[in-house]
């Protein structure tokens, strides 16, 4: 189990997480070992270019939402450098990133889930 899921588990059980994930997939919207925090997501209410922590053909992801299907209760996640992961159901997207660094994510108003704070790093 990686560190994202464990992440994605504390999400998925109602809290909102701030922690620092690696990687260059999402530059430069998010920096390696950048602040982020993650709140529990309504995915019916995600847009694309919404950043979600989505679980993929058993990976998760702190990834883009680059489409949605509200027929069929999907999105398709990709990094921002425009490689598509696939698509997830909505049952496998566990939160939508609030803040980077401290800064609000702008789109991510009205599209949380009453949470409690876990703002553990």
């Amino acid at each position: 189990m990686g560190a994202l899921d464990a992440v994605a588990g504390r999400v998925a059980g109602g809290a909102t997480v701030a922690f620092r994930p690696s990687g260059s997939s999402m530059v430069p919207l998010i920096l390696s070992r950048q602040h982020v925090v993650v709140a529990p997501v309504d995915p019916s209410k995600l847009e694309v270019g919404d950043i979600v922590l989505a679980g993929v053909a058993g990976t998760v992801y702190l990834h883009l939402v680059s489409s949605v299907d509200p027929a069929r209760k999907r999105v398709q996640i990709g990094s921002n450098g425009g490689r598509v992961n696939d698509w997830t159901s909505h049952d496998r997207v566990f939160g939508i990133c609030v803040a980077v660094d401290g800064v609000a994510r702008s789109g991510s108003e009205g599209k949380r889930l009453a949470a409690d704070s876990d703002n553990s790093p």
